[in-house]
């Protein structure tokens, strides 16, 4: 089964709009066809920014988000990473490269190309939501 890590930000565009990161959370991940993967302070990042009161304008998002946190932790493994990186310049999404590389995950998908400007990491490929559905996704 492969081993996902899941950036913020589609995290919320699968909780704002219809597109892949949608499909991925609840065509793949509530479904249980990956091992979605995450750490304390990835999981804390998921509440911090799906608290943001800016999200208050979409209909029902803070019910939806609640209930995606609930799927999150029941079904996600939790990871401690052992190391410590300084690989890109936003120093938050440095955490998302030393989960991937204690959980050995297989992909990181984020939507975030300004910071991620590298296609693999170790053994883990760094795409998009759309690049995974269409290329990488579980059948």
């Amino acid at each position: 089964m492969q081993k996902i890590v899941i950036d913020t930000n589609v995290i919320v565009s699968s909780l704002i709009q219809r597109g892949y990161p949608n499909l991925i959370i609840n065509d793949l991940f509530i479904e249980q066809k990956f091992q979605l993967c995450i750490s304390e302070e990835l999981l804390a990042e998921y509440y911090k920014v799906l608290a943001r009161p800016k999200f208050s304008k979409f209909t029902d998002f803070f019910i939806r988000a609640e209930a995606l946190l609930v799927e999150i932790e029941t079904k996600a493994t939790k990871y401690i990473p052992t190391i410590t990186l300084d690989l890109i310049s936003d120093v938050d999404d440095n955490m998302i490269l030393e989960l991937a590389d204690e959980c050995l995950a297989d992909f990181v998908i984020t939507g975030n190309t300004t910071d991620f400007t590298f296609p693999i990491y170790k053994q883990t490929k760094i795409v998009t939501p759309k690049e995974y559905w269409d290329i990488y996704k579980p059948q």
